[in-house]
């Protein structure tokens, strides 16, 4: 079970999702001006990495704009994976953190399979223990497989899981049905001027 602890990051999320984001290929803007918009967070089964998908609004533009951001936390740095890190912050418990970009962290590309396997439960963001029912998981019936590389489009990053993709939806919309999904994860914004309605966060996808 993940502990998640009342005190304080520097930086924090915000600001370093700031910084990191205008050189996304799936960012449509250009100096981001971000407020939190909800999300959730999974559990490593090894205690060793938080694991939080995390939802924002960008208000620089006329309107706003919804784009999702997995993150994984590391008390130690990600070998190989010096492209994918935010930043890094210093936690007021757990002290120095490193910052990745989910999709890009093997732990969280696994534990999301495991999610849409329906053997993980989505937890609340800002609760201990605490499985989050406003969380919708459309399960599949699909082979255990190690996730590759993350590779992003632009509103999409995919990551290869055998047979089958691993897409997180980055400017996610409301749910698709599309006949290449074999299951799905959607969850409401929590922001009273965008739609409440579930969007995609998360898909596995069958290989054309």
């Amino acid at each position: 079970m993940a502990v998640v602890h009342r005190t304080s990051l520097t930086p924090g999320k915000l600001d370093l999702l700031t910084a990191w984001l205008p050189g996304r290929a799936w960012y449509r803007g250009a100096a981001p001006r971000l407020r939190r918009a909800g999300g959730f967070r999974l559990d490593d089964p090894e205690g060793e990495v938080g694991l939080e998908f995390v939802l924002v609004a960008d208000d620089s533009g006329a309107v706003p704009v919804l784009y999702h951001v997995p993150m994984s936390y590391r008390g130690v740095p990600l070998p190989g994976a010096e492209h994918a890190l935010i930043g890094t912050a210093e936690h007021g418990v757990l002290g120095r953190r490193w910052i990745y970009d989910g999709p890009a962290d093997p732990v969280l590309a696994a534990v999301t399979l495991d999610l849409l396997a329906g053997t993980a439960p989505a937890q609340h963001q800002h609760a201990s223990d605490t499985p989050d029912p406003a969380v919708r998981v459309r399960v599949g019936d699909f082979a255990p497989a190690r996730p590759g590389p993350a590779v992003d489009g632009d509103a999409h990053t995919d990551v290869g899981a055998g047979s089958a993709v691993l897409r997180f939806q980055r400017t996610p919309s409301a749910v698709d049905a599309a006949p290449r999904v074999v299951a799905e994860v959607a969850a409401p914004p929590v922001l009273a001027d965008i739609p409440g309605a579930p969007v995609v966060l998360v898909q596995l996808l069958a290989h054309a």
